[in-house]
This record gives structure tokens, sequence and C-alpha cells, in this order.
């Protein structure tokens, strides 16, 4: 600080003080903040205008039964179900309580209003399902849901067939409108029997009981029966069985009459030395020996026992009820001389396998039939049979032929048709059954009027179509033919059986076959019908009766009763198609528990082939045979390769088919008759070796 002097009065006064480097001090400047407010103000308006005059309206419609939630990916105002957003693509949620939620995306162009509308997808809903009785089994739509009861079975929205089935009782369906959105729906179904209470009573009363073949019990009893057709059968030591044929319907009681049983008939065991003897009882063919004969109790009968050889043995036997006896009848030989030619010398002789000696000689012979053997090592064997004849000689030649000679004249042991059937060769007359009895006996179950026991015997070789013709094969000789359809089911595929034939249709479709192989026919024609046939012709013709019941029978030295064998009902592993439960809809029957996978008629050679190597030869489809229907008479003499009478009105049926299911049809034995065709029937062919 200078201190100066400022005049006379010597005062001292400050002087200015100035900061460093600064000018005069100006005011401070005032903050305009209104306006900055106002600056944003219009910059926020005018981006919201640049929106609004831009954006689009989109209106998001969502059909629901339920309120629903709808949102947008993006800068979007909603006013109601409408959206104000810009051109360009956006990603659209749904979602409603009770539907699947949604996710879509949609595209937004330049026109002022669009619109957009989602169906939301319904939840499944929740059924639960029970039954009376519980543990039934379940489908919806056919498939399996599982065994009742069901809880909360997710089900999806809409009508579906619901199926309830349980073993014992009637199946029953439903048709169920599922509302879905999770909502829970019950539903209950009360499934009506399947059987029946069968009341069976008998006089006297402890009585087996039998029913298809099963052991039910004793009488008197109330049995529970399922739907259908059923066999009754009442068995008591000392007393005949009692057959009955039952029609049951589910839910209706059946009361049975008391059934009277009758004494049971006396059993005669006979024999007969020789053995093979014809038996007749009261003047009704019974039989060859060795066999059981049932005599009505109390009565005296005419028995009668004879061969031809041998001087007939006439009696009277009687029995006590449930008595039993045997008896061995002798008969004593007549004999004939039979002069054998035999080249070469030192050939051997047999008669009835039994060694002769060699060469030529002169035989004393029962006056029956007997084979032949002459046979010498390097040479073919000849095999004959003749029939003495006393007071006359009859001249059997044999001369043997060397091994390349008898390959020149052998018949071939199979053959094959212009359509490639095949066929295999038969020779009854060198098997234990040449001679064998047809029919069946009276005490049989299931045993018809008409199959009247007579003796037959098979001399003639002869060849057998393995299968049944198919539709392929006879559309070859018709191309118009079809077999038709059974309730939708197809009988016309190519390898099923030919059916819808008559036998008129199936004797010309062999000669047809016969001409285009250049052998002789074996019918005659007459303007297309068939008039009669030529024995002695090779050309192909259908099975004789007795060729079919050989071939279907014939086991060894055993006649089959089933094609199983003799205890019915047959075995699951059986392997013929018969009237099964697969086919019950079509038939209205079924063979009890047994399945063999066809509804009807299956392609030819579905099964194992029998005993000699013919397939379906019991089952599948029912075969015309060649002969004219007739009742053979129980009284008549054997008789040798029968074909039966040149014409007639109608024609034998064999054989069981798809459409079939009772003892009595399913038996070997079983005969039927017609001429027109009909679904079940076909054919197979035959033809003489020579």
């Amino acid at each position: 600080m200078a201190i100066r002097d400022s005049g006379p009065a010597g005062a001292i006064e400050p002087s200015a003080f100035q900061p460093l480097g600064s000018a005069e001090q100006k005011p401070p400047r005032q903050v305009h903040t209104g306006r900055w407010l106002l600056a944003a103000c219009a910059l926020v308006f005018g981006l919201v205008m640049l929106f609004l005059l831009s954006a689009r309206s989109l209106q998001v419609v969502v059909v629901a039964a339920t309120p629903a939630q709808v949102s947008l990916d993006g800068i979007a105002l909603p006013f109601g179900n409408r959206y104000l957003l810009r051109p360009g693509t956006y990603t659209v949620h749904a979602s409603a309580e009770g539907y699947h939620p949604l996710e879509t995306s949609v595209t937004v162009d330049d026109r002022d209003s669009q619109s957009l509308q989602l169906e939301l997808q319904l939840l499944p809903g929740l059924v639960s399902i029970d039954s009376t009785p519980p543990g039934a089994s379940v489908q919806i739509d056919g498939q399996d849901a599982g065994h009742t009861p069901l809880q909360d079975l997710p089900v999806e929205a809409g009508k579906h067939t619901v199926a309830v089935a349980a073993e014992r009782y009637l199946p029953q369906t439903q048709e169920l409108d599922v509302t879905g959105r999770n909502i829970r729906q019950q539903l209950s179904l009360e499934l009506a029997p399947g059987w029946a209470d069968v009341s069976v009573d008998s006089k006297p009363a402890g009585a087996s009981i039998l029913v298809d073949g099963e052991a039910l019990g004793t009488t008197p009893a109330t049995l529970q029966l399922m739907g259908g057709e059923r066999q009754l059968i009442l068995q008591l030591p000392a007393y005949a069985d009692a057959q009955q044929a039952l029609a049951i319907t589910p839910g209706q009681p059946l009361q049975l009459e008391t059934i009277v049983l009758q004494p049971a008939a006396g059993v005669l065991e006979l024999g007969s030395v020789p053995s093979g003897a014809n038996v007749t009882l009261d003047g009704e063919f019974h039989g060859q020996t060795p066999l059981t004969l049932e005599l009505s109790p109390g009565k005296a009968h005419r028995l009668a026992v004879f061969k031809p050889g041998y001087r007939r043995h006439t009696g009277t036997v009687q029995l006590p009820a449930a008595g039993h006896d045997s008896q061995t009848v002798t008969l004593a030989a007549q004999l004939g001389e039979v002069r054998f030619n035999i080249s070469p010398a030192n050939a051997v002789l047999k008669v009835d396998g039994k060694v002769r000696g060699t060469g030529s000689q002169t035989l004393s012979l029962p006056a029956f039939e007997h084979s032949v053997e002459v046979s010498l090592p390097g040479y073919a064997t000849q095999r004959h049979r003749v029939t003495p004849r006393p007071g006359l000689q009859q001249l059997v030649e044999a001369k043997l032929l060397t091994a390349q000679e008898t390959r020149q004249a052998s018949i071939k042991p199979e053959l094959t048709t212009a359509l490639g059937q095949t066929l295999l060769l038969f020779s009854p007359a060198d098997s234990p059954l040449a001679d064998f009895t047809m029919g069946a006996s009276r005490r049989e179950p299931g045993r018809r009027a008409n199959e009247v026991m007579h003796p037959v015997s098979l001399h003639r070789t002869f060849y057998l179509q393995t299968t049944e013709v198919t539709n392929a094969q006879f559309r070859q000789f018709d191309s118009g033919h079809n077999s038709g359809q059974v309730d939708g089911n197809s009988l016309n595929r190519d390898q099923q059986p030919a059916v819808q034939v008559s036998w008129q249709q199936a004797a010309a479709f062999c000669n047809w076959l016969s001409k285009r192989e250049g052998l002789p026919l074996f019918y005659k024609e007459n303007n297309g019908i068939i008039t009669g046939y030529n024995p002695a012709a090779t050309g192909y013709r259908l099975p004789s009766e007795a060729e079919w019941a050989w071939a279907a029978r014939a086991n060894g030295t055993a006649l089959l009763k089933f094609p199983w064998g003799d205890a019915f009902p047959p075995p699951a592993n059986s392997l013929e198609n018969y009237a099964d439960n697969s086919s019950a809809y079509v038939t209205g029957r079924a063979l009890g528990s047994y399945t063999d996978g066809n509804v009807v008629s299956a392609p030819v050679g579905s099964y194992k082939p029998n005993q000699n190597r013919l397939f379906d030869i019991g089952g599948n489809v029912s075969e015309w045979v060649h002969d004219v229907y007739s009742i053979p008479s129980a009284n008549g003499a054997t008789e040798v390769d029968p074909l039966g009478g040149q014409s007639g009105d109608n024609y034998v049926i064999r054989g069981a088919s798809w459409s079939h299911s009772k003892i009595a049809e399913l038996r070997l034995s079983y005969r039927d008759y017609g001429q027109a065709g009909r679904d079940d029937v076909g054919f197979r062919l035959a033809r003489y070796a020579e």
C-alpha cells in the first residue's frame, strides 16, 4: 500500500483496489429454463405426431370361450382389441384359460386398417371312466387306453368312440363328446353279462355235465354258459349218453326239462378167426371184426359174421343193461385152386405176406381176396390180388421186369398240371386200409342219419391235388368268375379257394383241363352239360367219395375221427380253418376259444398238411366229390372202387369249412349234398394213374 500526501489537511485516503487481470466487474448471466422445457415438449410432440401420422390400425380378434390376453413385441398403442403401430413385422402372443398359448407373427403394411384373427386350440379334457365290473379294457377311437377305473385321462376335445370290453361280458360302445379346457368329465358304464344261467337236471341225478366237451359238474346244477350254440352231453355209468343242442341268449335264463337217462346198452366185444369179417346185427351192418357192439338190453339180437371165402356164421346174442361180454367166432374156410405161372422160375411167391415157394405152382386158397407178391433180386416186385372160387381154378401170370424195364413203365409219384397244381400218387391197395368202413357208428356224438356204415375196398391207384383249386386257376377256365364276399370279407383273392362253383362247373373245369393236356375226358358232356362219366378214362375228375374219405381219414392202421385225432374240441395248435372267434360276427357262432386267424376262407395251403400231405382237406372250404348223393345200404356187399351213379339231382359234399363249428360238422365222416354253388364249397382235382 502506498501512502501519499493529499493536501494541506494532511488527510489519509485509501486507493482503489482492482484484482489482477480483471477489467470492470460484469453482472452474473441469467439462465432461461422455460425455453429448454418448451423445446423438449415440442420435440416429443413432433415425434408423437410423426408416429401417429405414420401408424396403422391392427385389430386382433382371439377366438376362445374364455377371456384372452394379447401382447405384441415392439411399439404398439392398444385401444381395446385394436393396436396402433408402424408398418413392419411383429410377434403376437395370445393366451386364454383352458387353451394352448399361441405365438405367431404379423406383417403390418401401408393399409390404414388391418385385422388378424387368432383361433386358440383347446387343452385336452380330463376324462374319468369306470365300469361295472371293474378291470374292463378300454379303447378310445380304436386305441388301447388301459383298464377301468381310469382317472383324469387326457383326451383331446371333440367327439370320440369309447369301447369297453371285459371277459364273459358283452362289449359296449358309446360316443363321448369331450369339452376340453382341462374340464373334468365322468363316464360310467355297466356291462351286460355275456352268459345266461342254464338249469340242468336229470333222472336219475348225479350225471356228469359236459358242454362242448368240457366237464362242468353234475346234475342238478345251474351253469353260467356263454351265449351261442352249445352241445350238452350228460353221462352216467350204466346209462346211455344224452345229447342236446342249446341256443343260449345272454341274460335270458334257461330252465331245461328234466332229462330222463336211458339204461346203457350192453357191450359185446366181438372178434373172429380170421379177423376182418363183416358183422351185421338185426340185419344192419356194423363194421368188421374186431369191433365193439352195443346191444339194447334184455333183447335177443340176430348176429351174422361173414367174410368172402368163409362160411357165414349166424346166431343170437343177448345182454342185460350195461352188461359186458366178449366172443370170438371161428369161420370155416371155403377153398379154391389158383395156378401161378411165374417167370423167372426162381422168383419167390408170397401169398398174404407168407412165402409159398419159388416158380410156378398151384395152391388151394380160401375163397376170399388175397394179396400176391412175386419178387426176385434185380427185378421189380409184382403185386396182384386174387379171389379164389370153389370148383373153379384161376390163373395168375407174373412175369417180372428188370429194373430198367420197371423204370420205363413206372408211374410218377407226383405230377404237375398245366396250371401249376400239384397232385400226389396214392395206392390204397398197398396200405393196411385198402379195405375200410365208411360212415360212423350210431353211438358216435354228432353222427347223422346219412352216415350209414358200409364196407368199401380201393384197388385203383389215383392222384389227388394237394390243395383246393384257387380263384386264379379257375379264372383261366372262366375269366369272369367271382367268388364274392361275406360282410365285406373277400372270397375272391387269387390264392383263396374258388367257391360259388356248382358241381357241373367243377366237372366241366376237369374236362377243360383234360383237353388242354391231351388226356381222355372222364366226364361225358352234351351241349355243355355233364351227363355221365367213363370210369376207364384217366383224365381229370373230382375225387370219389371213398377216395376222399380214405385220403382224409387213413392214418396207418387207424381211421381218424377228426383231422386232429379223436377228441373234441380241437386243440389250439390243430390249425384248420373253422368258424372261430374272429368269424363269429359273420357266421353267428364260434368254436369255443379256438382262433385260426381267418374270418372267412384262407389262401390255400395256409395251414399244415394232414398225415397224407394234403392241405385243407378237413377245413377252409367244404369240397365237391364225384358221387351222386345217396344213403348207403347197411346190408350191402363190399364195394370196390365205388363211383356212384352216372347222374343225379344232387352230389356229395365232404369236409368242414370256415363257416362250421359244431361237433357233427367237424367230423371227417360228415356228409352234405347239393348241386348249386355256395360260398363255403370248393373242390380239388383227382385222376386215375392208369
